[in-house]
């Protein structure tokens, strides 16, 4: 059999959602501790089983440490901030980039790298070279500071240099596309009220959740977020969310709605982790948070 670690696309399709066999065992087995073995049939596996508790909260059951990375020290970006679990009990970590948006500085996303960390990730939030930077420059650094991560920083004996994904809002999110596009090995996209000129994502293979907001007047959902996700191949793991009567700088504040299915969907397509499954598929109902989801969710997995 194929090994997880040396065939991204064979991971993605080990597993289908949906399978109640697995729900049921998951239900049965009990919750489990922040520094239990991973288990057996997939050593990717970290933390608790999830609740919809577990994924609203605003820490998951890891203790979060930082490491700061300056600008000089920093080679294609603007340096950053490492958010990673403190234990090594579980072994390495999947891990993320995060870049923010037009004009803003790596502080108007650190929220979700402190929360994503606690939640079994490490996480790196990054500044860009400059707060003016378009799209497809926000993606070459996204990709710059996995590289620094998982070869220069101080925690690199703490990631799975196979198992890394991006997020990035506004701008940053155009810029996740981009480097998604440009580095298929990636396992996971996550753009935040994505804005991109380019419309077309028909070459990309990463498993994408695009997020739209419903009432964002920058990057218009029907002009922006709705056509990345229509233009995403049919085949691919891919979902749309979007957030009820939400603005453009939704992502720039703790957000519930982004966090869980965020953090689902990280678990999902980075870790391989099948006891999410529950959280996307089926595709969540619209409701006070949700004005908008859509997905191919009969083909996730």
């Amino acid at each position: 059999m194929t090994t997880l670690a040396t065939a991204p696309t064979a991971r993605r399709r080990l597993a289908r959602f949906g399978a109640p066999i697995a729900v049921a065992l998951a239900l049965v087995s009990g919750v489990t501790t922040a520094t239990a073995t991973p288990a057996a049939d997939n050593p990717y596996q970290r933390g608790p089983d999830p609740t919809v508790s577990s994924i609203e909260a605003p820490t998951g059951s890891f203790a979060v440490s930082t490491s700061s990375v300056s600008r000089l020290a920093a080679d294609g970006f603007g340096g950053g901030t490492i958010y990673y679990p403190t234990s090594t009990a579980q072994g390495t970590f999947g891990a993320v980039a995060i870049s923010p948006g037009f004009t803003a500085l790596e502080s108007s996303i650190s929220w979700l790298g402190r929360r994503l960390a606690s939640q079994g990730f490490v996480v790196f939030t990054i500044d860009t070279l400059s707060t003016v930077d378009q799209p497809d420059s926000r993606g070459r650094q996204l990709l710059a500071a996995l590289d620094h991560l998982t070869t220069r920083s101080s925690v690199t004996n703490r990631v799975d240099s196979t198992r890394l994904g991006v997020i990035g809002h506004s701008m940053g999110g155009g810029g996740t596309l981009e480097a998604a596009r440009s580095r298929p090995s990636l396992q996971a996209a996550i753009p935040l009220t994505g804005w991109n000129l380019t419309k077309n994502w028909s070459s990309l293979r990463v498993p994408t959740l695009v997020v739209g907001a419903q009432s964002d007047t920058v990057a218009p959902v029907s002009g922006h977020s709705i056509p990345f996700y229509n233009s995403l191949p049919s085949t691919l793991d891919r979902a749309y969310l979007e957030l009820r009567g939400a603005s453009h700088f939704a992502p720039n504040t703790s957000n519930t709605t982004i966090a869980k299915y965020t953090i689902s969907w990280l678990k999902r397509f980075i870790d391989n982790d099948t006891r999410y499954e529950q959280f996307l598929c089926p595709l969540p109902s619209t409701n006070s948070d949700i004005s908008d989801f859509r997905g191919n969710c009969p083909h996730f997995g």
